[in-house]
């Protein structure tokens, strides 16, 4: 009997230890990738295999997918009314919905308006849940559990891959379906985790008010720059493969699979270098990186290097941690909530103008786009030397010492 009553308390101790917020932010990140990942692979192949779009109509849905991350500011007006954790589980289901009924609507204005729904739910989910990494994980373990959440998104991703591909090969089910599929499971485990985890409290009570901080400017300065060249990556990358290189949706799902392999192994792995490094040498890392990259982007002839380009700037991707680190080290605990959200913003001020007009260059010259992402990661590395070797409240840039006290100013 006091075998059997131990056993009860044991189970009672690990139910309370894996209803945590970094458990949470775990299944969330489990979450969110089986339905962007359904919806990014069949992307090209949908739209220029069902909806007959050119380069013209593929940069305007681009452009439409980024007008939620645009608005991403107004999450600290929902938040007068609605809990973060609360928000970023409905923002959850609506990226669920908007991907499960893409595919029943093959032409222009349908993939234009379920992009934009499926955007708004990847957008405010994004921005909530980086907030509440911020707040719920300390500064000390923050790189790691960081390049954890990535891995396990990969590996989300890599499971959502692996049955596209045998959805195609072995089921032979149309693009709708798997469309529908990938959008269910996402509401399906929101669902739970709205149902299995308390409400946690907030740690710090967050300013909800819009506003922008002086001495954030450099933070502000490199998410610009870092949301102008990821729309290279995002929209054109993938295009270059289908359009230049014939690239199948098998062929295309083979390369996320193997993408998102090798962020698992390295995610972790980069975020530990991150805690070792620092953010200043991480981020220099990274955009002398791209560089090279996006040159070879431009002149590329053959699809396996094509391919192995692809592969390495998704790599460079998880470095983007350090910009989150950073500004958790250099900001009020209080700012993160709106600030995140401001941040958002300005990561999407380029990239709602980006896609429109580098879809017209593409037109002309595929090589044009592709050197201005170049172009793009010599700018970033300039900001990037600009970050302090130990940021901190106090030292928020090579240049600036902002007291703790100037976060009113």
């Amino acid at each position: 009997m006091k075998v059997f009553a131990n056993g009860l308390e044991g189970l009672r101790k690990l139910r309370g230890d894996w209803r945590r917020p970094e458990t949470l932010l775990i299944v969330m990140a489990l979450a969110m990738p089986l339905s962007f990942a359904t919806w990014q692979a069949l992307l090209n192949n949908f739209a220029i295999e069902e909806a007959s779009f050119t380069g013209v109509e593929i940069g305007i849905l681009q452009s439409l997918r980024e007008v939620p991350g645009f608005l991403a500011f107004t999450v600290v007006f929902v938040l007068l009314v609605m809990r973060e954790q609360t928000f970023a589980l409905v923002a959850l289901c609506l990226l669920g919905i908007g991907t499960a009924i893409t595919g029943f609507f093959p032409f222009a204005i349908g993939l234009y308006c379920t992009t934009v729904l499926m955007s708004t739910g990847f957008h405010y989910f994004e921005t909530v849940r980086q907030s509440l990494a911020l707040q719920w994980v300390g500064k000390d373990r923050a790189p790691l559990f960081l390049g954890q959440m990535i891995a396990v998104g990969s590996f989300s991703g890599l499971a959502a891959f692996g049955l596209i591909y045998l959805a195609f090969e072995i089921w032979e089910l149309g693009m709708p379906w798997v469309y529908f599929l990938g959008g269910s499971a996402t509401v399906a485990l929101t669902l739970w985790a709205w149902m299995a985890f308390p409400r946690f409290p907030e740690k710090v009570e967050q300013r909800k008010r819009l506003f922008l901080r002086r001495r954030y400017w450099l933070y502000y300065a490199i998410v610009f720059m870092s949301g102008a060249r990821r729309q290279i990556f995002v929209v054109f990358a993938g295009f270059l493969m289908v359009e230049k290189f014939g690239f199948s949706v098998k062929a295309m799902t083979l390369m996320f699979l193997a993408n998102l392999f090798l962020n698992i192994i390295a995610a972790p792995l980069i975020g530990k270098l991150i805690g070792r490094w620092g953010e200043r040498r991480a981020l220099t890392c990274e955009y002398i990186g791209l560089i090279g990259v996006f040159l070879g982007y431009a002149f590329v002839s053959s699809p396996w290097v094509a391919v192995g380009l692809y592969i390495v700037d998704h790599l460079f991707f998880a470095m983007s941690i350090a910009i989150k680190t950073y500004f958790q080290k250099i900001a009020d605990p209080a700012d993160i909530a709106s600030s995140i959200g401001v941040s958002f913003t300005i990561n999407h001020i380029a990239a709602v103008v980006i896609p429109v007009f580098f879809g017209l260059l593409w037109i002309i010259s595929p090589a044009a786009v592709f050197l201005a992402g170049a172009a793009m990661a010599v700018l970033s590395l300039a900001l990037a030397r600009m970050v302090p070797p130990a940021p901190s409240q106090d030292i928020v840039s090579v240049f600036t010492r902002a007291p703790a006290a100037a976060a009113a100013d």
